[in-house]
């Protein structure tokens, strides 16, 4: 790491994220905690003017090709800088035709452009790509409720890609292999890590703290001319392999399809990779409904098929399990009692609340295998093979 970029990365490990606290616990002292206006200008502008200096400073350096790791760095800092000039309200997608952080910008679009991800910070800068020092990790403030935040959320990402791995080891396999037993209890035992997890973050999780102090890190802003999205936790490939591979969500229903057109660049490039080949495969739902009437009686496919099912019900308890308590708790019951002048800017995927409930039910019902008559769902393909089983 240069000198140059060695110190805009001691910055945003310090004094950034000591201004952002300051601003965050001003903003609670307010009747309203979700304005932002008027409040603590002074440290709104220190932050700005000393992000813009290191950003100045990088640009002229230009590119020094320190490889991938350095880069996606380097972008996630850049990127938590604009993320907090969006939060303090230093750029508005609803005001503003272009970014009014060029440089950021500028150095953002550069960076992002010659490693192939979306200009601006992403889940994996925050969670499994996030290099501690001294036993510290990068952050936006030192509220408790962010650290729970990326902790919980980390350490489900890590168990969901253990799942994922296990699932496409069987593929080369078969699902009638001995190992594919073991494969499908390794993933088994890394959901039911996810759903502990779940279950920790949304006991510590305040729901205060998350809603007023760290969603509105993530919310959409400019890079340049175009407004990209905020962050999102399933910005990783494992969750969709285990969508696909489980056969629950099909690549070529363009609701799905275009959820997974639009995340591409929020992933790591080997996740990108992982996910555009998990796309091209056959689910292991439609394999175990090739050999149900034939093999059904065998005592590999009833051991076998019980384990792929019980995956299929924690996959899907566990979007249930995230959209009741997290989705609901943090973020409808707490929009309920927001000032609704603020509501057009509550969403960190852009769309307005009840569109963003919409899709967000959708996937949970696709991951659950209910039955809908609406949308396509593994509902009837489910109920097929829980028919095979001890006939």
């Amino acid at each position: 790491m240069n000198n140059k970029v060695a110190a805009f990365d001691g910055w945003i490990r310090s004094d950034f994220i000591a201004i952002n606290s300051e601003l965050e616990q001003r903003y609670f002292d307010q009747a309203d905690p979700a304005n932002v206006v008027g409040v603590g200008d002074d440290l709104k502008q220190q932050l700005q003017a000393v992000g813009r200096e290191h950003c100045i400073e990088l640009l002229a350096q230009g590119n020094t090709d320190e490889g991938f790791d350095q880069a996606f760095d380097l972008l996630g800092n850049v990127g938590l800088y604009l993320a907090a000039c969006r939060r303090h309200g230093l750029s508005d997608p609803d005001n503003d035709r272009t970014s009014p952080q060029p440089e950021a910008s500028a150095l953002a679009l550069h960076i992002a452009a010659s490693i192939g991800v979306v200009p601006r910070f992403a889940t994996a800068h925050l969670c499994t790509h996030n290099r501690a020092i001294n036993g510290h990790y990068k952050r936006f403030t030192d509220l408790s409720a962010e650290q729970c935040f990326i902790d919980y959320n980390s350490k489900g990402i890590l168990a969901f890609k253990r799942a994922s791995e296990a699932l496409m080891k069987v593929l080369p396999l078969g699902i009638s292999h001995p190992i594919a037993l073991d494969l499908f209890k390794a993933a088994e035992q890394a959901l039911l890590e996810v759903h502990h997890s779940n279950q920790q973050l949304f006991a510590q999780l305040d729901p205060d703290q998350f809603f007023y102090g760290v969603r509105p890190y993530y919310k959409p802003h400019h890079v340049g001319s175009q407004v990209y999205r905020g962050a999102n936790a399933g910005d990783f490939a494992g969750i969709n392999v285990i969508d696909m591979l489980l056969g629950l969500c099909q690549a070529n229903e363009p609701a799905y399809g275009r959820m997974l057109v639009e995340k591409f660049l929020y992933m790591m490039p080997q996740d990108q990779q992982i996910l555009r080949e998990c796309m091209r495969q056959r689910s292991l739902l439609d394999q175990f409904l090739d050999v149900a009437a034939t093999q059904h009686r065998s005592s590999w496919y009833q051991q076998h098929l019980t384990a792929f099912l019980r995956l299929c019900e924690l996959h899907g308890d566990i979007a249930n399990q995230h959209h009741e308590q997290l989705v609901d708790k943090y973020i409808v019951k707490q929009a309920q009692a927001m000032d609704q002048k603020h509501m057009g800017q509550l969403t960190a995927s852009g769309p307005q609340l009840a569109g963003l409930m919409k899709s967000l039910t959708d996937l949970r019902d696709r991951r659950a295998g209910l039955q809908r008559h609406d949308i396509v769902t593994s509902y009837t393909a489910l109920q097929q093979l829980r028919a095979s089983l001890n006939t």
